[in-house]
């Protein structure tokens, strides 16, 4: 299996197919190599290691885009916990390395969007 196969599995197995299949149709020729290079170096390479767990990944995915300030790939990733088996606790966890080690206002904005993704993904069925 290729790497660009390799990532494409594991990006469809985090985010869903759903999720993959929307971000396929609106690539175009513009974005078609960063979404290349998004699917083998992140997904293919990082993603698709067998050293720590998709849950542990998912962790500290969440913690580093809330760190940064990256709320539309936080809200994506708090998604995926769907799929990780990163649980609410476990995304609380990690918010709380981010208020001691990135800071409280980072923290604080991560909670409030995680709390509105939790919600969503409640009233869509189910748990999150």
């Amino acid at each position: 299996m290729s790497v660009t196969e390799r990532g494409m599995a594991r990006r469809r197995k985090v985010l869903g197919d759903a999720h993959v299949d929307r971000a396929e149709a609106a690539k175009t020729g513009f974005d078609a190599p960063f979404q290349r290079l998004i699917t083998d170096a992140a997904w293919g390479h990082v993603w698709a290691r067998d050293t720590i767990s998709l849950r542990e990944r998912s962790m500290l995915t969440i913690a580093l885009l809330a760190g940064l300030g990256n709320d539309h790939e936080l809200a994506m990733h708090i998604r995926a916990t769907r799929n990780t088996g990163a649980s609410e606790t476990d995304v609380m966890e990690a918010l709380l390395h981010v208020a001691i080690y990135a800071g409280v206002p980072r923290a604080n904005h991560a909670i409030r969007i995680a709390k509105e993704v939790f919600a969503e993904m409640k009233a869509e069925g189910g748990s999150p």
